[in-house]
C-alpha cells in the first residue's frame, strides 16, 4: 500500500509540473533555433541593467529579439516579428516604442513584460514568440529556445 502512495504521488508530482520547453506552435513564424550569449558588462547591452529598457539584437530569430529587465533580477526575450502577420509580409520586423513593440504596418502593439496584445486587430491569436533567458553569474546572458 505504502508503495502504491508513494507511486501515485510521484505521478502526480511529475504531470502537475509543466515545462516552458512546449513550442510557440504558431503557423505564421519560423520555428528557428537560437542560442547566444550576451555579456551585460559591453556598453551596446548596458540599459540591460536597468528594468524597462528594452534592447534589440538583430540576426537572430525571425526579425532579431528584443531582450528586456523586467525586473530585479528578471529578463523576458521576444521575437521581434509580428506573430499575428504571415511571413511573407513586407512587415518583417516590428518597432520598440517604450515598453511596448508595435507593427508599422497594421497597428498590433504588444507589452514587453507579458508579450501579449495591447491593441491591434480584433482576431489577433498569437502573442510574442517568447524565448527562455537565463542568467549566469558572471554577468551573462543565455538567450535560447
Amino acid at each position: 500500500m505504502k508503495k502504491l502512495l508513494i507511486g501515485i504521488l510521484f505521478l502526480s508530482v511529475i504531470t502537475a509540473c509543466s515545462s516552458d520547453d512546449t513550442p510557440n506552435n504558431n503557423p505564421n513564424l519560423l520555428d528557428v533555433n537560437v542560442n547566444f550569449q550576451i555579456d551585460l558588462s559591453l556598453p551596446q547591452y548596458n540599459s540591460l541593467n536597468f528594468p524597462s529598457s528594452p534592447v534589440y539584437i538583430p540576426n537572430y530569430g525571425n526579425a532579431g529579439i528584443v531582450i528586456m529587465k523586467n525586473g530585479a533580477d528578471s529578463f523576458v526575450a521576444f521575437d521581434a516579428a509580428d506573430p499575428n502577420h504571415p511571413r511573407k509580409n513586407e512587415c518583417v520586423a516590428m518597432e520598440l516604442d517604450g515598453i511596448q513593440m508595435f507593427c508599422s504596418c497594421e497597428g498590433n502593439t504588444y507589452d514587453l513584460y507579458t508579450g501579449g496584445v495591447v491593441e491591434g486587430e480584433d482576431d489577433l491569436r498569437y502573442p510574442l514568440y517568447r524565448y527562455r533567458v537565463v542568467q549566469g553569474g558572471n554577468g551573462l546572458l543565455s538567450v535560447r529556445n
